[in-house]
């Protein structure tokens, strides 16, 4: 009895060592390394069965005694053998963590360097907007304070109330694509809606606008995200592709957002899938880190002649 227990013990603990080692070959893809060591714990438990029925049937007999044996040299040549390959799921996973630093450096380079070119645009807007305005308004007081003339000080006033609301405008805009308020108050469908139609206003190109989000809130990372790269995308047709056209559809499914971008302008090689597309922009490549940064995907299909065909998807 007290033989048995141990016995009992171990063919338990060795088939529930089998089962999870089984378990786990659709995790390593059914590697041969694997398949092996998982088929030598079964026979352990199938080895410790037999010990089991020779002891309580007190059955020493050869043929059983000569299993035995040959069980214990063929789990040691699935064990040898499995660890000798084993090697390869280790590779494995050495390439899949190197990969994964390596997107995740492509990530984070590709926000600093459009976070880069965002504060270069900011620093323009200012110098080239408000600059010139400012020292204007400086002249004006300049002017003042050098002549008594009533009707001179009027206009120069006049001129200076003028030049300080241009300013404000100014700063306003400037305000605004940093942070659209229509976007943070109103949501996704108005912001787009909002860039379009100022667009429509001034360009040639027609840019038509279909949606069934209507008033829905999604998270700020992915209206942000998905508000810039749709803005990038229409920016890089305007000045790029030479469309006449854009179609864009903001669509919500069960779990998921999906904005499907399609233009008719002469479109590229995408297999070059470059950012010299858009120097001054975030650039496809960023485009697609931005996105891969909410967990969606981003998909951009185009070829010389045919225009381009974007998809963006993200889990809501």
């Amino acid at each position: 009895m007290i033989r048995l227990i141990p016995l009992l013990i171990s063919i338990v603990l060795q088939l529930i060592a089998a089962i999870f080692a089984l378990r786990l070959m659709r995790v390593t893809k059914y590697r041969a390394s694997w398949v092996l060591i998982s088929t030598g714990f079964l026979l352990l438990a199938v080895k410790r069965a037999i010990k089991l029925v020779q002891f309580i049937q007190d059955d020493y007999s050869f043929y059983l005694t000569m299993a035995d044996d040959w069980l214990e040299v063929i789990i040691s040549i699935l064990f040898t053998v499995g660890v000798f390959l084993i090697g390869g799921i280790f590779y494995s996973l050495k390439l899949a963590e190197s990969e994964r630093n390596r997107s995740e450096n492509r990530l984070l380079n590709a926000i600093i360097q459009t976070e880069e070119k965002e504060r270069k645009r900011f620093a323009k807007d200012l110098h080239d907007g408000l600059g010139p305005l400012l020292s204007t308004v400086k002249m004006s007081i300049s002017a003042l304070m050098g002549t008594s003339d009533e009707k001179v000080n009027r206009e120069i006033l006049e001129n200076t109330s003028l030049v300080i609301n241009e300013a404000i405008s100014s700063i306003k805009e400037i305000s605004n694509n940093l942070s659209p308020h229509i976007l943070t108050n109103f949501g996704l469908l108005s912001a787009v809606n909002s860039f379009v139609s100022k667009l429509n206003q001034v360009t040639s190109t027609k840019i038509n606008l279909q949606s069934n989000i209507n008033k829905d809130r999604f998270g700020h990372n992915i209206e942000v995200i998905l508000y810039r790269a749709t803005c990038e995308l229409i920016n890089n047709t305007i000045k790029y592709a030479s469309a006449k056209r854009i179609d864009i559809d903001i669509m919500k499914h069960d779990d998921y957002l999906a904005i499907q971008y399609t233009d008719d302008g002469i479109g590229f090689d995408a297999s070059v899938y470059n950012e010299t597309i858009s120097a001054d922009g975030m650039g496809f490549s960023n485009i697609s880190s931005r996105i891969k940064s909410i967990n969606g995907m981003f998909v951009m299909n185009s070829a010389p002649g045919e225009g381009v065909n974007a998809l963006i998807k993200v889990k809501i």
